[in-house]
């Protein structure tokens, strides 16, 4: 026989992270450069960029890449340096000093999960306003001595580096990025190995390596999958953020909740509060239950009660379509194991996420969450209200005004936002203090003293800043994209820094209408080729790889923004990141905002805008619907005026063309003599001493633990204590109410029948009697009064008012309500009524309601 002279396998291969090894003298630098502090700390950014400028702009700002590439001729220099050394030596100190400081006690420690978070355009991890409000978070909470762990997922390639071909159409690159050359670090095992985690799936175990990112003080713990110890079906579960399809979704949110939960018990880690930033992260509810079924021995409704207690769900959805959903065949491949592990059977599993349960619905994770989390909020005032009519058909015989679904708005991180010059302004008129009052509106107020000359001068600064980005990072590319170089000299050559300048800059999502000011293109002609009043528009953003319609709108404006007339006038920028966002938003004069009423859930890259002394031209919706102040911005009315909604389109474009032509143009170019406009100026100081102040970080971290963190801490432990009592009688009482809801009987309705007619300001007396027969549980009877919207109608809820209980016999209540008339108009009124418990935490937790006839 032959001997085969070739015999080999397939390669094994794993990947290597080296270290690069700095002098002894100069490891302070790489301690800081693997914490993010120095993101949002100009003295960390400013030291690097120091170290070797050439390398910070080659490296993009990252000093992790910086520190390896560093050069054993400069590292000596460095070290021969005296002035460096000092300076190296002050920022540690700064940064130590920071650092040094410990979590506030007094405030309950919070574990904050999410599927992205965007904390610098070095670590990609992040594709839009979800991630930068996660990155946000994690730094004030830094900021504010919060005990808080964060739980996510590394993405090898992250989300996409956007560049347009040569007619405008985006092109979707996904590069692997090297985890060596990142301000993280792998946790390790006792013996030095990397620490594996074992995520069991329904019939696997999926493996995965932890990093670890410093976020100031905020430990934040990221799952990577792309290991060989992985099948090649598994490995890309964290290979993309937003990538692959359903079925990828499900295993990376099952790895975010199920693994995310597992991560932290191997890590020692217990918070008091679970907050899901949306609802990829809701399946943490169900590894929680399992904990406390198999640890603690409770049944699955008592570990409800408890999971329930301590969890909080933010959605940043106005619409049901924007929520994730499985098929009941793909959610039963991945979560058909757990029922077992419950105690209940996979119909009560499934319908967790039926709004409409025993239906044939798919499995709704925002439902889950809705169901597996005591508290629930929208992320801007008329969010909240768009999420209790979204969210209204989990709890029917309750009306949308009365959920519990709250809001708080969002903010932004203003030292990472407000442009350096801007807070040197701010520390030399307000005081080095200023940042940690920084939502004090009172410290604000003093720029309104500021001298207009002051105002007028960082403005400028940060406009040339702009422009001379604009032209360093984008010359070489536009040159590609043109095709003609002398189309690029020209486009180079019209930007205009003493034109007003507007921006836009977001997902380019059909719904935000980057479209609407090319509704008109003959008017927008005019607009931008006035020689007395030069006007350009910037424009940048990403459409999702899968959004058609959204590739379709950058296309469009590329293809507006060459034509002769709008060359160097409309300019639209590719690969919009947190980098050229920072410019932005702080070097043009106008932000501009046009969402479909009412789907911008919040929006914060006009707050952003209001850091930096940017004014807003905003739809009324989202956080400008309730941050809106005349002389400090301009406004499109959050009223539909047309259903059609091209009739509406046409309708707010003429808008904003009225308002650019009448209102702002004047504005910025009603010049005086020093060069400025002092009216524009004034608009300027309202904006950052009336708005600024309500849209900070700060502000929206404050809020959390006021309207949510707090109380869900202080019922979690009520409910836990003494071996989790005051669970397991909440349950028997519910257990006691569901079993005898259909028992009680209405004996007597006492009423003066003028009450349905009444005379205004007289009073009329209505009794009720009710016999609860088997039922023990306390109940309460309400009347709520609704009418019918004319423009729509539907039946609105206007208030309801409580009965007295007058009188307990036996299994017998005798209610009264005595009613004075005060208004005029057709109301309807209906009888309600409800089991009683104090110690439940609003009427949404146990949803029982009987409407009895009158």
């Amino acid at each position: 026989m032959r001997i085969q002279s070739t015999n080999s396998n397939e390669p094994i291969w794993r990947d290597i992270y080296p270290y690069s090894k700095l002098p002894q003298k100069l490891k302070k630098l790489s301690e800081i450069a693997t914490n993010l502090w120095w993101v949002w700390n100009h003295e960390g950014a400013k030291l690097f960029g120091e170290i070797d400028a050439d390398l910070w702009k080659e490296t993009g700002g990252n000093p992790v890449m910086l520190l390896q590439k560093l050069s054993s001729k400069r590292m000596k220099n460095i070290m021969d340096d005296y002035e460096m050394m000092a300076k190296i030596d002050y920022v540690y100190d700064l940064f130590k000093a920071y650092i040094n400081i410990k979590p506030n006690p007094a405030k309950p420690s919070v574990a904050y999960f999410s599927m992205e978070y965007g904390l610098t355009n070095v670590l990609k991890i992040y594709s839009g306003g979800l991630g930068i409000l996660a990155g946000d978070y994690l730094k004030e909470a830094s900021d504010s001595n919060v005990d808080l762990v964060a739980v996510g997922l590394l993405y090898r390639y992250g989300y996409f580096t956007q560049s347009l071909s040569m007619d405008g159409q985006q092109i979707a690159n996904y590069e692997a990025q090297d985890f060596s050359k990142l301000p993280l670090t792998q946790v390790t095992a006792s013996d030095g190995s990397p620490m594996m985690l074992e995520v069991p799936f329904n019939d696997r175990i999926v493996y995965t390596h932890i990093w670890k990112v410093t976020i100031g003080r905020i430990p934040m713990y990221l799952m990577d999958t792309d290991i060989p110890e992985n099948s090649e079906w598994d490995r890309p579960i964290t290979h993309q953020l937003y990538g692959g399809d359903w079925e990828n979704r499900m295993k990376q949110e099952y790895l975010l909740g199920i693994g995310g939960i597992i991560l932290l018990n191997k890590l020692g880690m217990k918070k008091q509060v679970y907050h899901c930033n949306e609802g990829h992260a809701a399946f943490i509810n169900v590894q929680r239950l399992v904990d406390y079924i198999e640890k603690d021995q409770l049944e699955f409704n008592e570990a409800l009660e408890v999971v329930r207690a301590s969890s909080l769900y933010t959605v940043h959805t106005p619409v049901p379509a924007g929520h994730d959903y499985f098929d009941e065949s793909l959610f039963g491949k991945y979560m058909g194991h757990f029922p077992q592990k419950l105690g209940i059977s996979w119909q009560e599993l499934i319908d967790m996420g039926r709004t409409h349960p025993g239906s044939s619905e798919k499995f709704c994770m925002s439902t889950f969450a809705l169901n597996t989390c005591q508290e629930a909020n929208g992320v801007s005032l008329l969010h909240g209200k768009v999420s209790q009519e979204m969210f209204a058909p989990m709890w029917k015989g309750y009306f949308p005004q009365e959920l519990h679904v709250g809001y708080v708005t969002n903010g932004v991180h203003m030292p990472t936002w407000m442009a350096t010059e801007w807070k040197r302004y701010c520390y030399e008129k307000f005081g080095h203090n200023f940042i940690k009052d920084q939502s004090n509106k009172d410290i604000w107020k003093q720029i309104q003293q500021s001298p207009d000359e002051e105002i007028w001068y960082i403005r400028r600064i940060l406009k040339r800043k702009l422009i001379e980005y604009i032209k360093a990072q984008y010359t070489e590319s536009w040159l590609k994209n043109q095709g003609d170089p002398s189309k690029v000299v020209t486009l180079l050559d019209r930007i205009n820094p003493d034109a007003l300048l507007l921006g836009f800059g977001r997902r380019f999502a059909t719904y935000k209408r980057a479209h609407l000011l090319f509704t008109d293109l003959d008017r927008l002609a005019k607009i931008v080729n006035n020689e007395n009043y030069p006007v350009q528009m910037v424009f940048t953003g990403k459409a999702h790889p899968a959004d058609g319609g959204g590739q379709g709108l950058i296309k469009h404006i590329v293809e507006i923004s060459r034509r002769p007339e709008f060359l160097g006038k409309i300019i639209f920028l590719e690969n919009y990141d947190m980098h050229l966002a920072r410019r932005l938003i702080s070097g043009v004069d106008v932000w501009l905002n046009t969402p479909t009423r009412p789907l911008e859930a919040s929006g914060t890259s006009g707050e952003k805008a209001e850091m930096n002394g940017v004014l807003n031209l905003s739809v009324l919706d989202g956080w400008w619907y309730e941050g809106y102040k005349e002389g400090a911005g301009w406004a499109l009315t959050e009223k539909r005026t047309y259903d059609n909604q091209q009739y509406q389109d046409q309708l707010d474009a003429a808008t904003i063309y009225h308002l650019l032509e009448d209102e702002i143009i004047p504005l910025y170019f009603a010049k005086n003599s020093k060069g400025y406009s002092p009216e524009w100026i004034q608009y300027i100081k309202n904006s950052m001493s009336q708005i600024a102040p309500d849209y900070t970080m700060k502000r929206m971290m404050d809020d959390y633990f006021e309207r949510f963190y707090n109380k869900l801490a202080t019922r979690s432990e009520m409910l836990a204590g003494n071996n989790f009592a005051e669970a397991k009688s909440i349950v028997g009482w519910k257990n006691e109410v569901a079993a005898h809801w259909d028992s009680f009987q209405i004996e007597s309705f006492k009423y003066d029948p003028k009450v349905f007619q009444p005379v205004v300001g007289d009073e009329y007396t209505i009794e009720i009697v009710i016999n609860r027969k088997d039922l023990k549980s306390m109940l309460g009877v309400e009347v709520v009064y609704t009418r019918e919207n004319p423009d729509n109608q539907k039946i609105e809820f206007i208030h309801s008012e409580p009965f007295k209980l007058v009188k307990e016999d036996g299994p017998k209540l005798y209610f009264e309500l005595k009613h004075t008339t005060l208004g005029f108009g057709r109301v309807r009124a209906g009888f309600r009524v409800y089991p009683c418990n104090r110690k439940l935490p609003h009427r949404m937790d146990f949803a029982y309601v009987r409407w009895i006839p009158s």
